[in-house]
């Protein structure tokens, strides 16, 4: 025989103390919470009477309300363990919540879709990868919102952080995109607001650290000859290429055209596929004689520079096969780069992203402007490259430390 109770969860106070109020489903040894959309201080609450006391303005009303909510309750559970012999607390809690009840996973994919037009498409399959992400850990689809509760979400973390041995900023960007689909069936009065058991979860947060190459490490990832077959020696240059050309992001550099290099003035003109704006930037040297080494007398304006991309057309008129594409690919990048950096003895994992940071540190060091720096790199604000100047900054004090006494 299933229990019925409404508990006060204490444990999910908001900021203004008060704590929401559960009706609790518990059937052979399980049990299920189910939100009646009331809260309460902690003083209005009779558990022993099972009622609100009277020190609240409304208590008459409300325990009326409750008291439907009980009864209603009870009746479901009698209805249903009546016409089957065997039922689990999923199922009571399914029939207590009504058919009309928000499943989770039904919410957040179907929310996917109605936002994907807004969102970079990288971002859209990321919501996408993470809800999977957390269904895979719920072994069940058949989950409602307020089935993921604190204790739900803390093993969540604990599952990402040991099981999948992911770091800190993986697990805080696993919990975020849960609460985004909280906030957004919140904002859409599909849920009550109080049915956000977020606030309770403390997360790490990795310190900012920004790795790349120094001069000499730098100059030897230039110089080394590859002699391995595949694509090791064209990932070593389009890295180089980055590092010269204004710390490009693996993606701009991988779909760079022959018709975005200006050979006259020498200049890259093309628009940036994070921020969508047009970039227009001068190469150096080292620059242009990558793109000289890449350059053949059947070259044509519409030519990737580096040839990476399987199928051109497609990817140029499908965004699902861009995205695939741009992911494959820097894998195999980021598997040549950490094995040129292995052999060369570099001490830190080398990815296509730390061309970019090799890129700011490299021209802060040589004294060009903070603010030319992050117009090259196309930042949005000046602070993210003050990042780069701190790092230099630091080094400086170092080798103080270590060479003058």
């Amino acid at each position: 025989m299933a229990s019925v109770k409404l508990i006060l969860r204490q444990h999910q106070t908001d900021k203004a103390g008060h704590s929401p109020l559960y009706l609790r489903v518990i059937k052979d040894r399980k049990t299920k919470f189910i939100t009646t959309s009331v809260k309460l201080l902690p003083n209005e609450w009779d558990e022993a009477k099972q009622k609100v006391k009277k020190n609240h303005p409304n208590s008459a009303r409300i325990n009326a309300f409750l008291s439907q909510q009980v009864a209603d309750a009870e009746g479901q559970v009698a209805d249903l363990e009546r016409k089957k012999k065997s039922v689990s607390a999923k199922k009571l809690k399914e029939a207590i919540k009504g058919k009309d009840s928000t499943n989770f996973f039904t919410y957040a994919y179907d929310r996917c879709e109605k936002i994907k037009s807004t969102l970079a498409l990288r971002t859209y399959m990321n919501y996408k990868r993470y809800t999977e992400k957390f269904e895979k850990f719920a072994g069940t689809k058949e989950l409602y919102f307020d089935d993921i509760t604190v204790t739900m979400l803390k093993d969540y973390v604990n599952y990402c952080s040991t099981t999948l041995n992911n770091g800190n900023t993986s697990v805080r960007y696993s919990i975020m995109i849960l609460a985004i689909m909280f906030k957004e069936a919140i904002r859409e009065e599909i849920i009550p607001a109080n049915v956000y058991p977020f606030l309770s979860i403390k997360l790490r947060k990795d310190k900012g650290k920004r790795i790349y190459l120094n001069a000499d490490q730098l100059q030897r990832f230039q110089d080394l000859k590859i002699t391995s077959e595949g694509k090791a020696e064209l990932s070593r240059d389009m890295f180089v290429f980055s590092v010269f050309g204004g710390g490009l992001r693996f993606g701009d550099v991988m779909e760079l055209q022959w018709k975005h290099f200006d050979e006259e003035n020498k200049k890259i003109n093309k628009t940036i596929r994070k921020t969508g704006r047009q970039h227009s930037f001068k190469l150096g040297e080292t620059a242009l004689n990558i793109l000289k080494k890449y350059r053949t007398p059947l070259t044509k304006p519409d030519d990737f520079v580096f040839n990476m991309i399987k199928d051109r057309e497609r990817y140029l008129a499908d965004v699902n096969y861009k995205y695939t594409e741009t992911e494959r690919n820097g894998h195999i990048a980021n598997f040549h780069l950490r094995n040129i950096g292995k052999e060369l003895g570099i001490p830190f994992n080398v990815s296509f992203h730390i061309s970019r940071h090799t890129f700011a540190t490299t021209a802060l060091n040589n004294g060009m402007r903070i603010e030319h720096v992050s117009k090259l790199m196309d930042h949005n604000d000046i602070g993210t490259t003050q990042i780069y100047a701190k790092i230099i900054s630091e080094e400086l004090d170092k080798a103080v430390d270590q060479y003058i006494k």
